[in-house]
């Protein structure tokens, strides 16, 4: 979303945000493109990232940037999203970095955690000199969380956790954990589990055709005995664990549409340089009507995401929206990335067009956080008040 050239913003989105948050859009992007392009293409080959960028991300206020206090940058929830949208125009992967730091990690303790937590984490968190994993999905409970065998019991002095977490971001190389049990199969509860506790151990999971660059993997759990002040003492059940899902989803629905709109300005350039039957690609109808409907499903998307981001400012109940908009971006940007690779034809598929790399990515993305399905589901019970899970 940028109003340098009109063809650019037809909604005149940019006339809304405030110069704080242009300035932060500007500095992001002059971030992302100067330090994460030129290296995107070989990490992902490669399966690499740098723990040590997470300092990077800190120092530049990327981390935990709408908490209050403990340094953060204390910005708006649109900055956030345009952050996030700004980080995913590179790659899912270091989108979904920011998005574990901050909605699920940094969230949990701040609302959740007691001040001697906030005091002891925090800092460290969104200065990026520790990094967090949020510990919640597992192999048989996905969609269904409510399903988890990860248990914890309470003996004299302290808790005992057991269990296995799968498709953890961030497992393999995390200093901080936040990890739901449940107890008694019923009542959830959120517990801080620092590295190198006995008992706690991760592998990898190191064969993804998808979001290659991002560390993922399990979590194992074996008789893991934390003390009591590491119990997140504010957890008000599956209320609080939707919380952190719900920021989170917010930020994959502007980074999708940064996915998109990358992807998007790369067929253009292209069409309108690759000459075919002796005029430019772009001056074909079909391929002037699939950048008509690119543009117009971006558009909406960005405006999506503009008000939901500006009922959360105004403290609004955005809920429902967060499900809409999870739901439809993550749906229409892997639509516009499939015509975008049509477009390039045989090149889209070569990796210094970035476009493929989008797409597979965007698999991921549209499946994490809820499916598009799970997410129907939800839209369908808030207008009929009937459950159909």
């Amino acid at each position: 979303m940028n109003s340098d050239n009109i063809w650019l913003d037809p909604l005149y989105l940019d006339d809304l945000l405030s110069e704080e948050e242009k300035s932060i859009r500007k500095t992001t992007h002059e971030y992302c493109n100067k330090n994460l392009l030129p290296i995107v293409v070989k990490d992902n080959q490669k399966h690499h990232f740098d723990k040590s960028i997470y300092k990077d991300f800190g120092s530049m206020g990327f981390l935990g940037s709408t908490i209050d206090g403990y340094g953060s940058s204390n910005s708006s929830k649109v900055s956030y999203g345009l952050i996030a949208a700004e980080f995913e125009s590179i790659d899912s992967s270091y989108r979904s970095a920011i998005s574990v730091q901050s909605s699920l990690v940094i969230h949990p303790i701040y609302y959740f955690g007691s001040e001697e937590q906030k005091n002891k984490y925090l800092p460290d968190l969104v200065k990026g000199n520790l990094v967090g994993c949020f510990g919640l999905t597992e192999s048989e409970a996905g969609s269904d969380p409510g399903s988890m065998k990860t248990a914890y019991k309470e003996e004299k002095d302290c808790f005992v956790l057991n269990g296995t977490k799968n498709w953890i971001t961030n497992a393999p190389i995390a200093d901080i954990f936040i990890i739901w049990a449940l107890k008694d199969k019923k009542n959830i509860q959120g517990f801080i589990v620092e590295k190198n506790t006995p008992g706690l151990s991760t592998s990898s999971i190191q064969n993804k055709a998808s979001l290659k660059i991002s560390p993922t993997g399990q979590i194992i759990l074996n008789n893991v005995k934390i003390p009591k002040e590491n119990i997140l003492p504010n957890t008000e059940g599956w209320k609080s664990v939707y919380s952190c899902l719900n920021n989170a989803r917010y930020g994959i629905a502007w980074g999708v549409i940064g996915a998109a709109q990358s992807c998007w300005l790369i067929s253009k350039e292209y069409s309108e340089n690759r000459i075919i039957f002796k005029q430019p690609l772009a001056s074909k109808q079909l391929i002037q009507k699939k950048l008509a409907v690119m543009q117009t499903e971006i558009s909406l998307g960005w405006s999506a995401c503009l008000h939901t981001g500006k009922a959360m400012d105004s403290g609004k109940d955005v809920k429902i929206a967060i499900s809409m908009l999870k739901r439809n971006n993550c749906s229409k940007a892997i639509d516009i990335v499939r015509e975008a690779r049509d477009i390039l034809g045989a090149n889209g598929l070569l990796d210094e067009y970035h476009i493929m790399r989008h797409l597979v990515n965007l698999e991921t993305v549209k499946t994490y956080e809820g499916a598009e399905d799970v997410h129907s589901l939800i839209l369908g019970k808030f207008q009929t008040n009937i459950d159909a899970f």
